[in-house]
């Protein structure tokens, strides 16, 4: 070493600014430290403390080149910036408090704090930068397809009285869309689908996009970040324990992830209930019974199984519709007993609320719990017995079905064993919708009539008819005419135009429950109207509401009952039941018996079956 290199003095460490390397030396006396490197493509770059979102809108300050407003307006694009940030936040709050029943839309539910969006947020400050920005992308995508799941849980609430379910449920949006045409036209339909997929795809692009924006301030702001995500976990664990409430909600919530966890046992719960479905389908009680012992009790009588669509329970209980609908049933009751007729009522319980008619009819029919679609397309493609095949079994009537809401092709119809199926387009009739009723109950019931019933030298008939003039929206009503004036139903366009418009009726709870009383009187008059006009000694009707209404006439009633009644002017038909404790009349009491639907068709069968 030279004496010039020996003469120079040692740099200080400490001095210089620098730390000792891992092995506990500095660097070589006399060197000046390299720079920073440069990061690596894909790392995030290092930011002071403090540095904003201005560099989101373009203004000068955080090493990139400012944007036009950014250059021209830089306070304007700081605001801007701010706005956005702020927006983000609202989203993602949104979207992680949201719940998924509109009844529980209120302010408390949007001050809560949620354990999800606190975890969510630690682990994207603990991520390195690569794996943080696919789980931010990730989360964002997520995100927005619960808050999907949960508005589609908010219209099945509104109208089955129950959550969406994933595996059996996506049939039922076609029927969905098929409705919104029947009831407002193919522009309303257009117009309600195009809004649905722009929202659906708003939401997935938004919260992703809100979930990177919030992420990339969080790592720019580290530290305040962290020492937030630790005060609303400690917050969240305090209020969690003690039980605090803003009223009657929960500030500690861990809703989504019991959400999605409610919606992981539903698949499962699902996939499970195809075989216990199975199983239970394999067991029927009258299999093997002859057919020459099949219905013994009814050999002669004309026998009319008819639904009533969304007549429930709530049309004879609830106060503000008891009155109107008791003296219907009471008028029915007394002009049946007028003509000879007696009948006997009690109350079913229904595998739906508010819409899903064809599970109702095909659990009455079949005699098994036919409560999703899933259960619905085993039965349908089975060799299960239902009570139509079984009357058709016997040889002794013709089979008939009068479903005047079937307005496509319905292979299913083959399954229940009719003989003939009269839909929408084969009942004569030229008159227009109703809604979503093709043909008024008034006009399905004298098609029927001059179809089959009215003819002479045939032989006994089985009816199914399915009354769908009180079908949901109930606006406009058919009234009642005179029979005579039917004709071939050109008279309805006069009806129509005094009827009420459905876009002003749903816009008021009260308006809907006041049409949907007026459709299930006009429903009950049709049928008893018919029965006493064309009816006779060997005429046989049941009939029965298949579920309750939707829960905007519901008003909190959480019950599945349905009335059934059984009218016949054979004493001896109704004797066969007098041991079911049914009711005289048309309304059942309240304390009348209430079975299952499934347990329908073995009880009719064995009460008409061969006598001891």
């Amino acid at each position: 070493m030279s004496p010039f290199t020996r003469s120079r003095p040692q740099p200080d460490p400490a001095a210089s600014g620098t730390e000792p390397d891992d092995d506990g030396t500095g660097p070589a006396p006399g060197r000046i430290p390299a720079p920073a490197p440069s990061p690596a493509p894909g790392e995030d770059a290092p930011r002071e403390e403090g540095s904003g979102g201005a560099a989101d809108s373009g203004a000068a300050g955080d090493g990139r080149r400012p944007g036009w407003l950014g250059r021209r307006h830089p306070r304007a694009a700081r605001w801007t910036s701010l706005a956005i940030t702020v927006l983000a936040g609202v989203l993602v709050l949104f979207a992680l408090l949201v719940p998924n029943r509109i009844e529980r839309l209120e302010f408390a539910s949007f001050v809560r704090i949620p354990a999800e969006g606190v975890l969510l947020a630690g682990l994207l400050l603990a991520l390195p930068p690569r794996p943080r920005r696919i789980t931010a992308v990730v989360t964002g995508v997520l995100l927005g397809l619960l808050t999907v799941l949960k508005f589609l849980d908010m219209g099945f609430y509104q109208v089955l009285a129950r959550p969406f379910d994933l595996v059996l449920d996506w049939i039922l949006l076609d029927d969905a869309t098929d409705f919104l045409r029947e009831s407002f036209g193919r522009t309303g339909q257009v117009l309600a689908v195009t809004a649905v997929l722009v929202l659906f795809v708003a939401l997935l692009v938004l919260t992703t996009l809100a979930v990177v924006r919030l992420t990339n301030l969080m790592v720019r702001h580290r530290q305040t970040a962290g020492r937030t995500v630790l005060v609303l976990g400690t917050a969240w664990m305090t209020c969690m324990t003690l039980g605090l409430q803003i009223g009657t909600v929960p500030i500690a919530t861990k809703g989504n992830a019991d959400f999605v966890g409610n919606r992981v046992e539903q698949v499962r719960a699902g996939l499970r209930d195809a075989r216990v479905f199975r199983q239970q389908a394999a067991v029927d009680a009258f299999a093997e019974t002859p057919p020459d012992r099949l219905l013994t009790g009814l050999r002669g009588k004309d026998v009319l199984f008819t639904f009533i669509e969304s007549y429930g329970r709530v049309a004879i209980d609830d106060p503000a519709m008891a009155a109107q609908t008791g003296a219907v049933l009471e008028e029915g009751t007394a002009g049946l007993k007028s003509a000879g007729f007696a009948s006997r009522s009690g109350w079913l319980r229904s595998p739906v609320t508010g819409a899903g008619s064809w599970l109702a009819h095909s659990t009455f029919l079949s005699g098994l719990w036919i409560k999703n679609q899933q259960r619905y397309r085993s039965l349908t493609t089975s060799d299960r017995m239902t009570l139509t095949k079984y009357f058709g079994r016997t040889g002794a009537w013709r089979t008939v079905g009068i479903v005047p809401g079937v307005r496509r092709a319905w292979p299913e119809g083959k399954f229940f064993g009719l003989d003939h199926i009269y839909d929408s387009e084969h009942l004569g009739y030229h008159g227009p919708y109703f809604s979503w009723t093709p043909v008024p109950d008034q006009f399905s019931m004298e098609a029927f009539q001059r179809l089959e019933h009215g003819k002479k030298d045939r032989e006994p008939i089985m009816a199914e008819i399915i009354l769908a003039s009180s079908h949901n929206p109930w606006s406009p009503v058919a009234h009642m005419i005179d029979w005579e004036d039917l004709g071939d139903g050109s008279v309805f366009h006069r009806i129509k135009k005094e009827g009420t418009d459905p876009k002003e009726v749903w816009k008021d709870p009260e308006k809907v429950r006041a049409e949907y009383r007026k459709a299930i009187a006009y429903s009950i008059r049709s049928l008893t109207e018919w029965m006493r006009r064309y009816g006779d000694e060997d005429t046989v009707l049941v009939f029965l509401g298949d579920h309750q209404p939707v829960p905007t006439v519901l008003a909190g009633d959480t019950g599945r009952d349905v009335p059934i009644s059984i009218v016949a002017k054979d004493s001896k038909v109704l004797d066969r039941v007098a041991d079911w404790g049914w009711t005289d009349g048309l309304k059942p009491a309240k304390n009348a018996p209430r079975w299952g639907m499934d347990r329908f068709r073995d009880r009719f069968m064995t009460a008409y079956g061969p006598q001891p």
